[in-house]
């Protein structure tokens, strides 16, 4: 299975941030060590061009110039410097790469990154810059449609169950009847203003495996019967654990693997190509937000396995 990073972009944050940065070389750095069916591989940037299929040319231009007003810049949550600009392209770019790994038959694939749901066309927020999720969405579409000539357009699914809403995914994605936003979600947490999703699970504080496990079922089935999609994407957020600083819910390790292993089996019955990318998880203790990454990538190279059988 392939998996793109983009790590080597440490942006350089001030003292005492709350953003784990870390997080994304630990990540690599055990894939390497403990899961050698991942084939790791430097991200590529996202171009101008690619960008502006969802975000503004004004906002492209501010994040490459270094523009932005500093209320901008607060309301990402990082200051601007090159290393931020040249991150959130590559953040995109791997989403992009892990979608045309999985749409050329791997079935799976995945950004080591990634996530950005918070992003909208025309801003960041919530450490998000440039939106990964919807920047694919629309890119295989429209390289779906010129190489199978389709007079419709290929229709994305986008699972999020990072423990924050995707409120910027919601709202590019608002009028779009090609793609369909599913968003499992704290009801108390941030974005405190949420948008309207395709599909929206608000959770409980402390809401724990069983109850998580249950909504998602029914999320699940309620997405199959109102779409039917060509592609999956899955963000695969860290951050419901229970030893997460920001998340409020419970989940236990075993519970978010069992996430995981839902919504890679769904999208494998259906023989739905499927891309992930990790977005939020801000353990006490790092490591913990480490490991549910690590589990995903386990669980996912299973299902890459049925993809490779039946090819074979």
């Amino acid at each position: 299975m392939q998996a793109f990073y983009a790590d080597h972009f440490v942006l350089p944050l001030p003292s005492g941030h709350r953003f784990p940065m870390a997080k994304y070389a630990r990540l690599r750095e055990r894939l390497a060590a403990e899961l050698p069916g991942v084939q790791l591989a430097q991200a590529m940037p996202a171009s101008d061009g690619e960008l502006a299929l969802v975000h503004t040319p004004a906002y492209i231009d501010a994040i490459s110039r270094g523009s932005l007003s500093a209320a901008a810049q607060r309301e990402i949550g990082f200051p601007w410097s090159p290393a931020m600009a040249e991150r959130a392209r590559r953040s995109v770019g791997a989403t992009l790469q892990a979608c045309r790994s999985a749409m050329a038959g791997a079935g799976l694939a995945a950004n080591l990154a990634g996530g950005t749901h918070h992003a909208y066309a025309d801003k960041g927020s919530g450490f998000c810059v440039f939106n990964d999720f919807a920047v694919a969405a629309r890119l295989m579409q429209a390289e779906h449609a010129r190489m199978h000539r389709a007079r419709e357009a290929l229709r994305v699914a986008i699972i999020d169950l990072d423990v924050h809403q995707g409120n910027g995914t919601a709202h590019i994605f608002a009028s779009d009847p090609s793609v369909f936003t599913l968003s499992l979600h704290g009801a108390k947490n941030f974005p405190f203003r949420k948008e309207p999703s395709d599909l929206d699970v608000e959770l409980p504080d402390g809401c724990a495996d069983t109850e998580y496990l249950e909504a998602l079922e029914q999320a699940l089935g309620e997405l199959e019967r109102r779409f039917e999609p060509g592609l999956v994407l899955y963000l695969a957020g860290a951050d419901p654990h229970e030893g997460d600083r920001l998340g409020r819910l419970k989940l236990s390790f075993d519970g978010l693997e069992a996430r995981d292993r839902r919504v890679m089996d769904w999208a494998w019955r259906r023989r739905l190509p499927l891309a992930f990318a990790m977005g939020g998880g801000y353990g006490h203790d790092l490591d913990d937000t480490v490991q549910v990454q690590i589990n995903t990538y386990r669980t996912a190279l299973e299902y890459v396995g049925h993809w490779h059988n039946a090819a074979a």
